[in-house]
């Protein structure tokens, strides 16, 4: 990265210094759609011109993105005017003094492996597997053996430690708001989202899980993995 572009992200990062924008920033980016100015108020026990000045300013930094959209069912003459919206941009910031390259390896290795036989692709979903067991596990030991009620808050656990950002859809499953691997994704798709589904297969043997199934859906703006309930949650 130049000095430039440090300098850029620094300064991205320095905006969410004050308590109160960087308590606005998380509370929109852990929303799943557009938060109005209201809203975000509500959330952060502000008033909504403070909270309108912060928001304007996350999104002049680049960290969050703006639309105008009216809130209400009416439309025409008199339905007021289009409500300013808020959500995470799609904004990657990663910074590292001094600078290191991790995702340039990860796509090295990754342009390799999609070229490798079949059986090294395979060897690559077992480490996933095995790697998801030792996180499932490991979380199993701090939490204790989960009772059939409890089961999936673990599971949402071990996921909002790694960066998946879980969250419960309206159909019962839970869903992965964010993909820690989404650069790579992006440029092999098949690996990377085979991986990710043997990771996620580990997590769930590791813990003990019965009775919800991880499944590739492809859904745009979260991760390629979605976990379905089955009949039964037991450990």
């Amino acid at each position: 990265m130049t000095t430039r572009g440090l300098d850029a992200q620094l300064e991205r990062l320095t905006a969410l210094d004050d308590p109160v924008r960087r308590a606005l920033y998380f509370f929109v980016a852990m929303r799943r759609g557009d938060v109005s100015r209201d809203r975000a108020a509500r959330g952060v026990r502000i008033s909504r011109a403070l909270a309108a000045f912060h928001l304007d300013k996350l999104v002049r930094h680049g960290l969050l993105e703006a639309s105008y959209r009216r809130l209400g069912k009416r439309r025409g003459p008199g339905a007021g005017r289009p409500a300013k919206l808020y959500r995470r941009s799609g904004l990657q910031l990663q910074v590292s003094l001094p600078p290191r390259e991790y995702e340039l390896a990860a796509r090295l290795f990754a342009s390799v492996l999609v070229a490798a036989p079949p059986s090294i692709a395979t060897r690559v979903r077992k480490a996933a597997r095995n790697l998801g067991i030792s996180l499932g596990r490991e979380v199993r030991r701090r939490t204790g053996k989960p009772g059939q009620k409890r089961l999936p808050q673990p599971i949402e656990d071990v996921l909002r430690e790694h960066g998946y950002e879980p969250f419960r859809a309206p159909d019962g499953s839970i869903r992965l708001y964010n993909c820690p691997f989404d650069a790579l994704a992006r440029d092999h798709r098949v690996l990377v989202c085979g991986a990710n589904l043997h990771l996620m297969q580990g997590v769930l043997a590791g813990l003990g899980a019965r009775g919800i199934k991880p499944r590739l859906e492809i859904t745009p703006g979260q991760c390629c993995v979605v976990f379905r309930p089955g009949r039964k949650v037991r450990a």
